[in-house]
C-alpha cells in the first residue's frame, strides 16, 4: 500500500477541497467482506487530494469502513483504516506463492478455507459448538461464528463520541429480522454504538443477529447492498459530490466453470443493480427539473394547487454529481473473494481502489457540479473505459 499522507489534514475541523457550489461531499460504501479494502484505497486517494467527506453511509464492510472514517479526525483516518485491515488479515497463509494464476487460485482457496475454519483475527471466530449441534434458543444456534472480536476492534479504532457529536453525517443500513424491513441507523436521529455497525455487517448464517433495543438485525446487504438511496432521499436539498464505491459488479463475463458460475451469481445478487439504480435516479431527478422549467412558463392563475406545490417543491432541487467506482475482479479470484482475507489480496484490493480513484480524480471536469437546474450527472470510470 502506498502510505503517503498529505500535510493539509492537520486540523480536526479540516474539511478539505470541494468544487464550487458543493455543500456536501459524500462517501457511499457497498458491502463485500474482504473486498472492502478497495474502499480504504479509495479513501486514501481522496485524502491525498485533500478531499474529506461530510457524509459517510455504508452497508456491511462498508459500514465498518464508514465508522472508522467518521469516528476519527482526518489526520488519524488513514492510519486507523490501515490498522483495521492489517489486523484482520494478519494470519499468514503460505510462506511463498509462485507466480501464475493457478497458484494464486490455490493460495486463495487455502486462505478462504482457513477463514471458514478459523475465522479472522479481530473480526470473528467459530462458535465452540456448531449450530447444527446446538439446541434451539442457544447463543450458538443461529450462526457459525461469534462476532464479539469485531466489537472489541471497533471500540479500539472508532471514537463513537465523535460520531455522535455529528460533525460528520453517518448512517449504516441493516434489516429487521422479524419484519424484514430495511432500516438506516443515522447519527442525526439516534446515538450510534458498535452494535449498530455490527448489525449492518451481521450476514447470516455466518454471523449472529445483533440485538438493538428490543429488535434483532441482520446485514443490510440481504435487502439492498448499495445505500445510495438514503442520501438521495434526504430533504436537505444540498448540492453534493458523491463517491459511490461498490464491490460487486453487475456486469461481467460469461461463466466457463462452476466456480465462475458461483462468483457471477454472487456479483448479480449483491451488486444491487447499481448502475441501473443511479441511471433511474438521474432520469427521475432530471424529469423533475424539466417539469419545474415547464411549470414556470405557465401563468400562475392557470396552475392547479397541485401544480403550485410541485413548483414549490422542485424550485430548489439539488445538483448532484455521482462518481461511481466498482471493484473489478481479478482473473484468479473465485466465489470466495469476499471471505478470502489474505494480506496479499487485501493489499491488491486496497491498491486497486487507490489507483481507480487517482485515475478518476484526474478527470477534473467530473468533479464539477451540474449546471443549475441540470439535476444529477453520473460518471463511471469503468463504463468510460468499456
Amino acid at each position: 500500500m502506498d502510505a503517503r499522507t498529505p500535510d493539509a489534514s492537520t486540523s480536526p475541523e479540516f474539511r478539505g477541497w470541494r468544487p464550487d457550489r458543493c455543500e456536501r461531499v459524500a462517501l457511499v460504501f457497498q458491502g463485500g467482506g474482504a473486498l472492502g479494502a478497495y474502499q480504504a484505497g479509495v479513501y486514501q486517494a481522496l485524502h491525498e487530494e485533500g478531499i474529506e467527506p461530510d457524509w459517510v453511509c455504508g452497508v456491511s464492510i462498508g459500514a465498518i469502513n464508514s465508522a472508522i472514517i467518521a469516528g476519527n479526525p482526518p489526520e488519524r483516518r488513514l492510519e486507523r483504516l490501515r490498522e483495521f485491515w492489517e489486523t484482520i488479515t494478519a494470519r499468514r497463509v503460505w510462506a511463498y506463492t509462485p507466480d501464475g494464476d493457478i497458484y494464486r487460485k490455490a493460495r486463495n482457496f487455502t486462505s478462504s478455507m482457513m477463514t471458514s475454519t478459523l475465522g479472522q483475527p479481530g473480526f470473528f471466530k467459530p462458535h465452540s459448538v456448531n449450530p447444527w449441534f446446538s439446541p434451539a434458543g442457544a447463543m450458538t444456534a443461529t450462526s457459525y461464528y461469534d462476532s464479539s472480536p469485531l466489537r472489541r476492534t471497533l471500540l479500539d479504532l472508532v471514537d463513537f463520541d465523535l460520531i455522535n457529536a455529528r460533525k460528520m453525517h453517518f448512517a449504516v443500513g441493516a434489516v429487521n429480522v422479524l419484519s424484514g424491513n430495511f432500516i438506516y441507523f443515522d447519527n442525526k436521529r439516534e446515538v450510534i454504538g458498535p452494535e449498530h455497525v455490527m448489525a449492518s455487517g451481521a450476514l447470516p448464517p455466518a454471523l449472529p443477529m445483533v440485538k438493538i433495543g428490543t429488535d434483532y438485525f441482520w446485514d443490510g446487504g440481504i435487502v439492498s447492498n448499495t445505500p445510495l438511496q438514503h442520501l438521495l432521499d434526504q430533504d436537505d436539498k444540498l448540492n453534493s459530490l458523491v463517491f459511490q464505491v461498490d464491490l460487486f459488479s453487475a456486469r461481467g463475463a460469461l461463466p466457463r466453470d462452476i466456480q465462475e458460475v458461483m462468483s457471477r451469481h454472487k456479483d448479480i445478487v449483491y451488486s444491487s443493480r447499481t448502475r441501473h439504480n443511479t441511471d433511474v435516479y438521474k432520469v427521475m431527478n432530471n424529469l423533475k427539473a424539466d417539469l419545474y422549467k415547464a411549470l414556470r412558463r405557465v401563468p400562475d392563475d392557470q396552475l392547479t394547487d397541485h401544480e403550485r406545490r410541485l413548483l414549490n417543491d422542485y424550485a430548489a432541487l439539488p445538483e448532484i454529481t455521482i462518481l461511481q467506482m466498482i471493484y473489478q475482479q481479478k482473473a484468479y479470484e473465485g466465489d470466495s473473494k469476499d471471505y478470502e482475507f489474505s494480506s496479499t489480496s487485501m493489499r491488491e484490493h486496497w491498491d486497486s481502489g487507490l489507483e481507480d480513484t487517482r485515475r478518476t480524480l484526474k478527470r477534473r471536469d467530473w468533479l464539477t457540479l451540474p449546471d443549475t437546474g441540470m439535476g444529477i450527472v453520473v460518471h463511471d470510470v469503468h463504463r468510460e473505459r468499456d
